[in-house]
């Protein structure tokens, strides 16, 4: 009877219910949350569920994401092999192959002003720079936390590694995400603050088309003057470009199909994971945590209102041929936030089509977030 007994304590001290803490189920509850977003509301799900449901198993079972240097049997968790991926911007560099091998950068190079909105939307991140620093980060993790203005979630995790800022990378990379799920609800009432709705009826004249030389040449271009200036991008714009080039080239559909595809579905699953794990109740509910969500959400506040201003100059400067609606776009979030220009666009004229200019200045604020990233790397240094 007593072996019966104490079998029966051991199983029941064994579940969860009695090594959890309050900040557990809080986490739980934030999980649930992201889930309900992800699957009801489809806000980024092929991001935010993966990364909702990483959350919700660390804070049930905790082991999984332990270092096999803390494991009594020399073994780590399960997803702490996939977070080592992330720690040495292995996922963020593939992600960034998959997004140039689905992205057309047509529209950017027929109409090459977009780099200048989507330059003018990393305004942001430098906002959140400086705002960091002010808040009492030190240089390396205010600079790794501002990448998360540009809504780009693949290089904030990628320029916290590099930093060594890897135990804010969880925090870091759960608000970049979030953000970009939320483009759809924090973006429009900016726009519509900043622009009139004579403004936003405004039709942009048909692009020109783009040759399949012009296709071909621009990611090969790209490369070596981005990376020739910036050696440190290498990785992002390396395999954003070379994830393009599959595409334009016509030659190796296969490896187009790979990259944007199968591949790309497989990264996005590991990363999406690996970042919720990280997101243990004692790594997420902290002050430091509340202030990298706050300093997020000014920062992409603070790009998507530089980005719009920015159109407006160029409006005036064109004599009214340029929305300053596309201006949002300049942020990182492909191809979210151009559909959010279109949309906002439609509301004010349901004929009115933005979405291919608004594409340009989108495709902009990837290769400018990354920029962004190794200006940084190139000030601080590599570990």
């Amino acid at each position: 009877m007593d072996y019966i007994t104490n079998t029966l304590d051991n199983l029941v001290h064994q579940t969860a219910f009695f090594n959890l803490t309050y900040g557990n189920y809080i986490m739980i509850a934030v999980a649930c949350f992201f889930l309900y977003l992800a699957i009801k509301k489809e806000y980024e799900p092929l991001l935010l569920l993966p990364i909702a449901f990483g959350m919700l198993l660390v804070n049930i079972y905790p082991d999984i994401m332990m270092s096999f240097h803390d494991s009594p049997n020399g073994v780590g968790g399960l997803l702490y092999y996939f977070y080592i991926l992330d720690e040495y911007a292995i996922l963020p560099s593939l992600i960034f192959m998959g997004v140039g091998a689905m992205t057309d950068f047509g529209p950017l190079i027929a109409n090459p002003k977009s780099f200048l909105l989507g330059a003018a939307a990393q305004f942001g991140i430098f906002a959140a720079y400086f705002g960091a620093i002010w808040m009492g980060f030190n240089d390396k993790a205010a600079a790794a936390i501002s990448i998360i203005g540009g809504a780009d979630g693949p290089t904030s995790i990628f320029l916290a590694g590099k930093l060594q800022q890897t135990d804010l990378l969880g925090p870091i990379a759960v608000a970049a995400y979030s953000y970009m799920s939320l483009v759809p609800i924090i973006q429009p009432p900016i726009m519509k603050a900043l622009t009139t709705e004579k403004e936003r009826k405004i039709k942009m004249d048909q692009l020109r088309p783009v040759s399949k030389l012009e296709k071909i040449l621009f990611p090969i271009i790209v490369t070596i003057v981005v990376c020739l200036i910036l050696p440190t991008t290498a990785p992002l714009v390396g395999m954003l470009m070379l994830g393009n080039l599959f595409k334009e080239s016509g030659v190796v559909r296969q490896l187009t199909d790979t990259a944007s595809n199968a591949l790309m579905y497989i990264v996005v699953i590991l990363l999406g994971t690996s970042v919720g794990a990280t997101t243990s109740a004692e790594a997420f509910l902290n002050v430091a945590t509340l202030k990298i969500v706050a300093l997020g959400l000014i920062a992409f506040a603070f790009g998507t209102a530089a980005g719009v201003v920015f159109g407006k100059i160029m409006c005036i400067l064109t004599h009214g041929k340029t929305n300053p609606l596309i201006g949002s776009a300049g942020v990182s979030a492909v191809p979210m936030a151009a559909r959010v220009s279109q949309k906002v666009g439609a509301e004010a004229d349901p004929t009115n089509f933005l979405l291919m200019h608004a594409m340009g200045p989108n495709v902009a604020g990837v290769i400018g977030t990354a920029v962004a990233a190794g200006t940084f790397m190139a000030i601080f240094g590599l570990f």
